[in-house]
């Protein structure tokens, strides 16, 4: 069965992604959690078209991807987990939870070093927070994360079973707190325990720069409460917060050539993580 999953790999992707997108989708429609600022339409064919984009060039520059790196990992011996004798479902939690940790350090890098948060900053530049939000990110920052992935994927030697279900729950759980849903607080505050939430993750995209710069975690919640950069709720509450960046509000912003381009233009002094405390607005 392990076989048939490695070789179909692109399509078990492809069958979650769209299964995740469209359930999130239709909770939005049914429970939102916040009223949109700007309509579907202005938002969704950008955001959806650099997942496309994204794609692409994905398929040319990296035509294995990380599951094809860990085949190879594992047939030569590379990396740790093949110097060591582990149960198989023992060796993808321990990698599934390592590759997480270095996605949250990899969050954390991007919001501290100027010219990686000018990359990253285009997710944050979403005037919105809703599904496709999850996948808004610039293909330069794309590529950078695969090279990092690629790296950690075979100093781990993580296996393709690993692999496959680490990118899985990252796709998964990336479009799930992201969701523009509510959740019973009770509910919420018990999933936090497990996996990160939409209204845990919603603060990270608020425009007051200290709540930006915490809830880095993308699908394990453990890192944010052990680092110190774990914030419970916004302080203007999760209907009240301002979503996005101050320097990108106009909606225009939102189409995907201003999208491509943001990180050459202007609005970068006080890049975020060093605002710590510091609600300074980012102009051109």
């Amino acid at each position: 069965m392990f076989d048939l999953i490695i070789k179909n790999e692109p399509v078990v992707r492809l069958s979650v992604f769209l299964g995740v997108f469209i359930a999130v989708a239709l909770w939005e429609a049914a429970a939102p959690r916040r009223t949109r600022s700007l309509a579907r339409w202005a938002r969704w064919p950008s955001n959806i078209g650099i997942v496309a984009l994204n794609t692409v060039v994905m398929r040319l520059l990296f035509p294995v991807a990380a599951v094809g790196v860990a085949v190879a990992a594992s047939g030569a011996g590379w990396g740790l987990m093949n110097m060591v004798s582990l149960p198989l479902w023992l060796e993808a939690v321990i990698a599934v939870v390592i590759l997480d940790f270095v996605i949250y350090l990899q969050h954390v890098m991007v919001h501290a070093v100027p010219l990686l948060w000018r990359l990253h900053r285009m997710h944050h530049a979403d005037l919105d927070y809703d599904v496709t939000t999850g996948a808004r990110f610039h293909p330069i920052e794309i590529v950078l994360s695969m090279v990092i992935k690629l790296a950690t994927v075979t100093a781990l030697g993580a296996s393709p079973i690993a692999v496959i279900l680490f990118e899985v729950l990252l796709n998964a759980t990336a479009m799930f707190n992201h969701g523009n849903i509510r959740l019973p607080s009770a509910l919420d505050g018990f999933l936090r325990l497990l996996v990160v939430t939409p209204d845990m993750h919603r603060v990270h995209h608020s425009v007051v720069v200290s709540e930006a710069n915490s809830n880095f975690g993308f699908n394990l919640p453990w890192w944010d409460r052990l680092f110190g950069t774990y914030k419970a709720q916004p302080e203007a509450g999760h209907v009240g917060m301002t979503i996005g960046i101050d320097a990108f509000r106009d909606p225009a912003d939102q189409r995907l050539d201003k999208m491509l381009l943001q990180p050459f233009r202007k609005g970068n002094r006080g890049y975020a993580i060093n605002r710590f405390g510091q609600d300074v607005v980012e102009k051109d």
